[in-house]
């Protein structure tokens, strides 16, 4: 055991967000935290690293054992070096082999034998030094900051020179050095470009220590978790002893079962308010009634998991028809400074094309999305939008752009047309936000909370080309599905940079890989750009074995089948749109029943309130059964769009 949670809650005021957290650490583990933002996961990350106290319960580190946490504030002003920080996670070989420095002095200085007790030491310090690789540790030092993407001259640099993610990474690069028994890490891939991401997971796998990792990145913990730590947002927290898929699928089965238990338990309860009402002022029922009162007040409420996936989906408003070509860039220079980004681009993207820009940091993809996006200027060459091409873009900086004093709802609003004000509250509650949440002040949101807001108000009425700069960069997992599953059925066009391998799965149809001063293109999502990758490194590495050429009668019957599968998919989601609707009909019609029980003067008919609890009856089923068909529709459309 490296490390045991024990009995661990916390709470901020008057709101609890995590008790009785149970959980024993052991070497070799790979546990994933997940949950809603402002679940508690960053908290739970600290209270395991000792820097912050418990509430309640205990943390059990046995005695020289080490725990590493990945720092989220790090001092953008200090003036060492990126190389020198980094060697400081290896200052105890310093200090080892300045102590052999030290001894050998001495044993220089003595004209005669060397004393045992001096020679021991010595050979004792220079077999410590020799075991940890401390000959190595420039090495190790150079070849750590070069896989996070650190140049030569990168290294050399000071830290108040770099951006917050890049000093994230010198973060990264000090724990990977360490090596602690165990690992916290808290986002870990929120400012790795996909290629240091690959890296980075080849470190982990090497790793022989314990981790436990709070991530969105849905492909890094299908990757590396084993055990899954759920934090619900309501206090509940529950460990999963299963890989992430297993989990997802556990937690449905177990939703369900919870929601079919609290419907039987809703039932019960109404059947004795039922009888508690209409019996309580009979003098020869009363003492029964009040029987029945005292065991409604002593039910304890089966508490639902809320499954924000389960109901009608976020919908995008269709956009108006662009022309073919949505946006032409021909030989197109751009440069900063002395730094030459482009030079002759030609690029060139159609109505209806999902297009997703990978490559390392760098090489040009935000200027490439800032270019067709029309934010910035281009030095020369041809920048043209096509025919009734209306563009909106996405960027972090919209983030900090939303006024503080307004409030979730007041923020839409106010980019919202007369006609938008009818479905502004069901636009935000498929972005998570309910209630409540709509009227909390922009100022107290944190990052993926503005973030919703941000592309709520994008999508509200949105443009028919969208340019999205990391749209996922601080949502949770149910957030990023949420706006993938409305984004893959977006009728406009979409160009976009985002690290999240499985977004770019769901939604790219072509994958556009940018290198310094050149880009190149790729049909499909992020994994067949992978695998025409890996096909391309075999062939060069073997020039006897070539790829086959399809005939074009192959070339015919592909493209058939790719419009047979288009058209299959556009089925399947009028089928899904036209069993949201019928949803909304018969919730609204259990909504009308239930304000019509609650009506004193229909309790005190019998017979009606008979009469309407069969409706009531036949209603759910009937809605119950259209949510099977719906999840059955959701989940032949997904088949279908990633096939």
């Amino acid at each position: 055991m490296l490390l045991r949670l024990e009995q661990v809650s916390r709470s901020f005021g008057d709101r609890t967000l995590f008790e009785r957290v149970e959980v024993e650490v052991r070497a070799g583990d790979r546990i994933g935290i997940v949950g809603p933002n402002g679940a508690g996961k960053t908290t739970l990350l600290r209270i395991a690293a000792g820097i912050d106290p418990p509430d309640g319960g205990r943390v059990h580190l046995p005695r020289g054992a080490c725990v590493g946490l990945l720092r989220q504030e790090i001092d953008p002003r200090r003036d060492e070096t990126v190389r020198s920080e980094a060697a400081t996670a290896l200052s105890h070989l310093a200090d080892l082999e300045a102590e052999m420095r030290d001894l050998e002095r001495q044993i220089a200085e003595i004209a005669g034998a060397v004393p045992d007790s001096l020679a021991g030491r010595y050979d004792v310090a220079s077999t410590r030094f020799e075991h940890a690789s401390g000959f190595a540790r420039d090495a190790r030092v150079d070849a750590v900051l070069e896989g996070l993407g650190f140049d030569a001259a990168a290294r050399e640099r000071p830290l108040s020179s770099f951006s917050g993610g890049w000093l994230m990474r010198v973060e990264l690069a000090k724990l990977l050095l360490a090596e602690p028994d165990v690992l916290l890490l808290d986002e870990p891939t929120n400012h790795l470009d996909l290629p240091t991401i690959e890296w980075f997971e080849s470190v982990l796998a090497s790793f022989r220590g314990a981790l436990l990792v709070v991530s969105h990145d849905r492909s890094f913990l299908r990757r590396h978790v084993t055990r899954i730590a759920e934090l619900d947002g309501r206090g509940r927290f529950t460990l999963y002893e299963h890989r992430y898929d297993d989990y997802l699928a556990e937690r449905k089965q177990r939703q369900l079962e919870q929601r079919a238990a609290r419907a039987r338990q809703d039932r019960e309860i109404a059947h004795l308010e039922q009888f508690v009402d209409r019996f309580r002022y009979k003098a020869s029922k009363a003492k029964q009634a009040q029987s029945k009162l005292k065991a409604i007040e002593r039910i304890e409420l089966i508490e639902v998991a809320v499954d924000a996936t389960r109901g009608p989906r976020l919908r995008i408003p269709e956009p108006a028809r662009a022309g073919r070509v949505v946006l032409r860039l021909e030989s197109v220079h751009k440069r900063y400074g002395d730094n030459v980004v482009y030079s002759g681009l030609d690029f060139q993207l159609e109505r209806g094309e999902r297009v997703a820009l990978v490559g390392p940091n760098g090489a040009g993809k935000s200027t490439l999305l800032r270019i067709g996006a029309g934010a910035i200027d281009i030095d020369s060459g041809v920048r043209e939008t096509g025919h009734n091409v209306e563009t909106a873009y996405f960027a972090q900086h919209q983030l900090e752009a939303l006024d503080e004093r307004h409030s979730v709802l007041e923020a839409l609003a106010a980019e919202a047309t007369l006609a938008d004000h009818a479905r502004l509250r069901s636009h935000l509650g498929a972005l998570l936000f309910s209630g409540d949440d709509v009227s909390k002040p922009i100022s107290v949101l944190s990052g993926g909370e503005k973030a919703r807001v941000a592309l709520a108000k994008l999508l509200l009425r949105p443009s028919n080309l969208l340019v999205l700069d990391e749209p996922t960069n601080h949502l949770d997992v149910t957030a990023c599905e949420i706006l993938e599953q409305a984004l893959a059925s977006f009728a406009g066009t979409l160009l976009f940079v985002s690290h999240d391998r499985s977004f770019i799965n769901a939604i790219a149809t072509r994958v556009v890989e940018v290198q310094p001063g050149r880009i190149q293109s790729f049909p499909g999502n992020y994994d067949d750009y992978q695998r025409k990758l890996a096909a391309s490194n075999t062939t060069a590495a073997d020039p006897a074995r070539g790829a086959p050429v399809a005939t074009k009668a192959e070339r015919i019957a592909a493209r058939q089948a790719e419009r047979e599968r288009q058209k299959s998919i556009e089925r399947v989601r009028r089928k899904l749109s036209a069993s949201e609707t019928e949803i909304q009909a018969t919730e609204q019609a259990l909504v009308e029943l239930a304000h019509r029980l609650a009506d004193p003067e229909v309790y005190r008919d019998g017979e009606r309130v008979r009469e309407i609890e069969a409706e009531r009856s036949t209603l759910q089923e009937r809605t119950d059964a259209l949510y099977r068909d719906w999840e059955l529709l959701a989940a032949e459309l997904e088949s279908a769009e990633q096939s």
